[in-house]
Formats: C-alpha cells, sequence, structure tokens
C-alpha cells in the first residue's frame, strides 16, 4: 500500500483514478490543480502546470524521492520524453487504463 498524490483539474479524472487506486488499497490525497498539489508535498509554490509541478518536485530536497507519474491527454511521444526530463517516472495517455496505472504505480514502490 502506498501513499498517492492525484492531481488533475477534472474532477471525473481525479473519481476514477483515485477509485482505481483506492479499490487496490492504496490511499490516495487530491489536487485540482499544480499549485494545490505541490503546496500537498511542499509549501507555497506559484502556479504551475504538471510538467512544470514535476520538475519542482523532483528538484526539491524534501521531495525529490518521491516517484511522480503524470497522466496527461498530451499522447505525443515528445510529451512523454519532456515529463521524463522533468523527472516523471511513468507517463501515461488518458482515459487511463487501469491496468497500466496499477502496474506503473506497483513498479515503482
Amino acid at each position: 500500500m502506498a501513499k498517492v498524490l492525484v492531481v488533475d483539474d477534472s474532477a471525473t479524472q481525479v473519481f476514477q483514478v483515485k477509485s482505481m487506486l483506492e479499490g487496490h488499497g492504496h490511499v490516495v490525497i487530491t489536487a485540482e490543480n499544480g499549485r494545490d498539489g505541490v503546496a500537498l508535498a511542499q509549501q507555497e509554490l506559484p502556479d504551475m502546470n504538471g510538467f512544470q509541478a514535476t520538475r519542482q518536485l523532483s528538484k526539491l530536497g524534501e521531495t525529490q524521492h518521491i516517484p511522480v507519474v503524470i497522466v496527461s491527454s498530451k499522447d505525443q511521444q515528445t510529451d512523454k520524453v519532456w515529463g521524463e526530463r522533468q523527472g516523471a517516472k511513468g507517463y501515461l495517455t488518458k482515459p487511463v487504463n487501469k491496468t497500466d496505472l496499477l502496474g506503473v504505480i506497483e513498479g515503482l514502490l
């Protein structure tokens, strides 16, 4: 079991991902934007997109040990590469497949 932070501006996406993860015993914390998501891991950073939040989390000493998985509507290979360059340990596209999501998370634990 892991504690997972889910950040998405779509309440529907948050609900779906949260349900998948909780159904497998994970504790899920949610935020609706990058700013709030990073604030849950670190205090008071300016509003940012998912790539920027990933970069911040991977560089800050207090949060760099936290693996980040990006779930995005951007489905180009360049987006995946960019996310990984920002520090993401996984990159999935929406709509996220339950098996893929759980596989990535379990692989990081």
